[in-house]
This record gives C-alpha cells, structure tokens and sequence, in this order.
C-alpha cells in the first residue's frame, strides 16, 4: 500500500523535527501552509510552538477555516504542545482575542508548566502504546484542566494532571515526543490516517 501522505502545519514552532519523524516512519511529508496544501494531505501534525502565533497566521494564510472544516470531516489530527491547545474547545490563559481551530471535547490550561527554564522531563505510562513506559518532554507546555465526554485520557503525570487526550481521530500531547526519538505518537497517528483513508 503507498505510504499515507500527511501534512505538517508549517507556519510557526518545531516543523522539522515532526517532518523528519514522520519521513522516517515512512509517510509522505507536505509541509502546510495554503489551503490547497491542507486538501493534499489525508491527515496533519500541529507541532509544538506559540498557540497565539499558530493562530494569528493561520487566519492570515486564510487556513484556519479550512483546518476546523477537516477536523469535523473526520480527518486525523497529531497536536503536540502549542498544537493540542490549537485542538481544544476551550483555551484558559489565552491571550485576548485567542482562537483555536477546537474539535477535542477538553478544556486546556497555556504554559500550565511556567517559563522555559521550568521545562523537564519524567516517564509517562502510557497503556495504549504498551511498554517501555513514554520519555516525556515538556516545554512550556499546556495541562488539560478539564476532559470533556467525547475525549479520553491517554496519559497523565503522577499528580493527576493530564497530558495526553484522545477523541476519535484526533490526538493530543501537552509534551513533545518528536524531541527525543518517541515515535510511538506519530505511528499511532499514521495508523488513523491509514484507517481514515480506508
């Protein structure tokens, strides 16, 4: 079967990194950035980065309307970081005027883990992806305050504080698992867009 083509939104935050998991995973690689780049690829990638940046230049490049539009098709979404709170219904701590393309039933919390300098890593369980445990990276990034009825947790820190979601097609990380080898992620993904296309 030919390798999924999938799309990596490219307007701002760590676009290589995802890129270069997911070619390595065998996926064909669009970087996204107009419309019709968005209605070439059967899936996407959020990547981590400044939610407020991802969503002003994605209403700017007129592809945030077209983004929400397939989401509500059906079509298989990775957030990570920036990109989950882009995924979430609901954004607390937003800057004025912050939207969010939504689509996971969660509430989300920005930079619930402080500055930069308070980034860290720690060992997630993560059941679905089965054994070893998830080596987690967290940069700045956003904890899931509240899971609506249709999204489900996937992982959470020991404290209770959820970190990862899932709601049909859509997949969301409050960490960055493109950073340190973890594909696990990324070929859960594929394997939605391999379904999704089916």
């Amino acid at each position: 079967m030919a390798a999924p083509t999938v799309g990596v939104l490219a307007l701002q935050g760590d676009v290589r990194e995802h890129q270069q998991v997911l070619t390595d995973l065998g996926a064909e690689v669009v970087l996204v950035r107009t419309p019709a780049q968005l209605e070439a690829v059967a899936g996407l990638v959020i990547p981590g980065g400044e939610s407020s940046v991802i969503d002003k230049l994605s209403r700017i490049f007129d592809i945030a309307e077209p983004i929400k539009k397939r989401i509500a098709s059906g079509m298989p979404v990775l957030g990570t970081c920036a990109g989950l709170i882009m995924l979430a219904d609901t954004v607390l701590d937003a800057i004025d005027g912050q939207r969010s393309f939504g689509g996971l039933d969660v509430t989300v919390r920005r930079n619930a883990f402080g500055s930069q300098n308070q980034s860290f890593e720690t060992e997630l369980d993560v059941p679905e992806l089965g054994e070893p445990a998830v080596h987690a990276t967290f940069i700045r990034g956003p904890v899931v305050d509240a899971v609506g009825d249709r999204a489900r947790v996937m992982a959470a820190l020991p404290d209770g504080r959820v970190v990862a979601v899932s709601q049909g097609n859509l997949l969301g990380t409050s960490f960055h698992p493109e950073m340190n080898g973890e594909t696990r992620f990324h070929r859960y993904f594929l394997d939605r867009v391999t379904d999704h296309a089916a």
